[in-house]
């Protein structure tokens, strides 16, 4: 994924939930999760409905060591992927929730 490439259709105006999603998993595949939760939080501005959105932002987060803003949005990202009827993203989700709760836990 070319990210530099991506960043110059964000530079010209083509925002859009599905630009900054790919954004924020090329940067979280690049091992840079604290740009990727500011990209991935703005693809969920956009389009609250996009549970993919939600699993990856609660992915970045917990990867940026914040496992409290990871439960936050996997928890929004369950209950959207619920209404959506996306069975398999709540799944993925509850596992990756369990293990944000985890971490929170010995955070604390």
């Amino acid at each position: 994924m070319d990210i530099h490439a991506l960043q110059q259709l964000l530079d010209r105006g083509r925002d859009g939930p599905l630009l900054r999603f790919s954004l924020g998993k090329g940067l979280l595949d690049a091992g840079d999760p604290a740009l990727a939760t500011t990209h991935l939080a703005q693809c969920v501005a956009q389009d609250p409905d996009y549970s993919a959105g939600w699993k990856l932002l609660g992915k970045a987060c917990l990867a940026a060591g914040d496992a409290a803003a990871a439960a936050q949005a996997l928890r929004r990202g369950i209950a959207v992927a619920t209404h959506n009827g996306d069975r398999q993203a709540e799944k993925e989700m509850t596992v990756f929730l369990r293990r944000a709760l985890k971490a929170r836990a010995t955070q604390a």
